[in-house]
């Protein structure tokens, strides 16, 4: 199997319900990672760009807030329900553009539809317009708390995984009653752009939803910047974070950041050694490691690493790398070549800073030699304070050490600037929530894969998150509180 030739490409901005250039008419190329070469030029927003889409939203906003949470969950099924309509050609898209096997593609596509679905109920609940009831001891007044949508929502989204962290926030933003611009990574806006058209068949009116790609610097410092926009909500890198957080200062607007990870999988000496490999190589692997759930730290207990080491090398060297259209493989390309460089200059870094390669580390046995590909890649012996072990590489490489005892393991998974997520593998269920309680991440998984439900949560601690997604928690962060205090009436 491989690519299609003959794919027709969504390249317009989309603003105000139509398909229109950018108003300075540039274009940004979009690179199929598997083979260098280029897919499509789609169009480059510019801050006249930004304006007007901001402008439209702030206009629709007026009228959409006032709808209500069973209006707003109907366009939210129609949206779910359209995307497993286009499933196939969803699944293309992440394919082409970012790189991912067909599998890994086909599950973004069923994380979209539930999320949409479940904010679609979300929204149903909202329709208590009077607010909660609130006791109080003064009885001669009556106090409520309503939850008002927050107001225009930018959402900055990266290129990681497309449309899935896209539906995270466009789905909860539309379900509390805000509207929203959009910006895609430039990088793979092509699935991006399918979705808006995916939105845009739902029916919304004008304006309540507008995607405007392009770059950081063009589209996603003056939608931060803008006065108009009420809520920023960001997932990237945590050095981005730190300044859309910074300038959203100056406009005082709500901000949910999204950042890096830099996670641990532990796996005690009682482990099932079968499901351990299965999660460590998920863990480090899927995606081609461009997770910022990546659990690229793996602790193991020292009486159990010879083994296990041993098993996870084979495994890692079995993995088909290539065409991510092809049926047998099982990773892709890294997403670009600046991501590509960038993942090779950390593995070189390793090297000379004293870690010891096992396996991988360049680029794999029959992979095209024009994509960005690198083969699954394992370190040992990584100095604690060396930036293959402190740093997110955002790849395929994963970094082995043993620990003697659980406290030992713990402090070691705790001993990061990071905070997303964290692995327990254990035959001991009390030793299991005693370690998940002890770590310090947002998102404990034990002995289980990395399962993401919208009806939980998303996000962690330290420098990795400021708010949550998904779950209430997701819809809370596009909504103001406002308390409304009344005197009874005398009877």
């Amino acid at each position: 199997m491989s690519a299609p030739n003959d794919t027709r490409f969504l390249t317009q901005l989309y603003i105000d319900g139509h398909w229109v250039d950018g108003a300075l008419g540039r274009t940004i190329a979009v690179v199929n990672p598997a083979t260098g070469t280029c897919l499509a030029n789609v169009a480059a927003g510019t801050l006249p760009d930004v304006e007007r889409a901001v402008a439209c939203a702030a206009r629709a906003f007026r009228t959409w807030r006032h709808t209500t949470g069973a209006e707003r969950a109907t366009y939210l099924r129609a949206i779910a329900a359209e995307v497993d309509v286009r499933r196939e050609r969803l699944v293309m898209l992440q394919s082409l553009n970012n790189g991912k096997p067909q599998a890994e593609a086909h599950m973004d596509v069923d994380d979209v539809i539930a999320t949409f679905s479940y904010y679609a109920q979300m929204a149903e609940q909202l329709d208590d317009i009077s607010g909660a009831e609130v006791g109080i001891p003064g009885i001669g007044h009556r106090a409520r708390i309503l939850r008002e949508p927050a107001g225009v929502a930018a959402l900055i989204v990266p290129w990681n995984f497309p449309m899935v962290t896209t539906a995270w926030k466009l789905a909860p933003a539309l379900a509390a009653g805000c509207t929203v611009v959009l910006k895609p990574s430039e990088i793979t806006p092509l699935p991006e752009l399918e979705l808006a058209s995916v939105i845009a068949s739902a029916g919304l009116p004008a304006g309540v939803f507008n995607a405007v790609t392009g770059t950081g610097a063009d589209v996603g410092a003056p939608l931060v910047a803008h006065p108009g926009v009420a809520k920023i909500s960001f997932t990237g890198s945590t050095s981005v974070g730190q300044t859309v957080m910074k300038t959203a200062t100056d406009t005082l607007k709500g901000v949910s950041l999204e950042l890096g990870g830099k996670s641990s999988i532990i796996v005690f000496d009682d482990a099932d050694l079968d499901l351990a490999i299965d999660l460590v190589e998920a863990g480090g692997f899927f995606n081609s490691g461009q997770m910022c759930s990546a659990t690229s730290r793996v602790l193991v207990a020292r009486a159990l690493l010879p083994t296990l080491l041993a098993r996870l090398v084979e495994r890692a060297e079995r993995i088909v790398v290539g065409d991510p259209f092809a049926p047998d493989v099982r990773m892709g390309p890294l997403v670009s070549r600046a991501q590509f460089d960038r993942v090779r200059g950390h593995i070189e870094q390793g090297i000379a800073d004293g870690a010891r390669l096992v396996t991988g580390g360049g680029r794999p046995a029959g992979a095209p030699e024009q994509g960005f590909f690198i083969a699954p890649t394992i370190f040992t012996d990584v100095p604690t304070m060396s930036a293959l072990w402190r740093d997110e590489i955002f790849g395929p490489v994963l970094c082995v050490r043993a620990f003697d005892t659980e406290e030992q393991a713990v402090d070691m998974a705790n001993d990061s600037d990071y905070g997303l997520v964290a692995s327990v593998v254990t035959a001991d269920e009390a030793r299991g929530e005693r370690v998940a309680r002890a770590l310090a991440a947002g998102v404990v998984w034990v002995n289980t894969p990395q399962l993401i439900y919208p009806q939980t949560s998303w996000g962690g601690f330290k420098r990795s998150s400021i708010g949550r997604e998904l779950g209430p928690f997701g819809l809370a962060a596009f909504q103001e509180i406002k308390q409304v205090l009344t005197r009874r009436q005398a009877s």
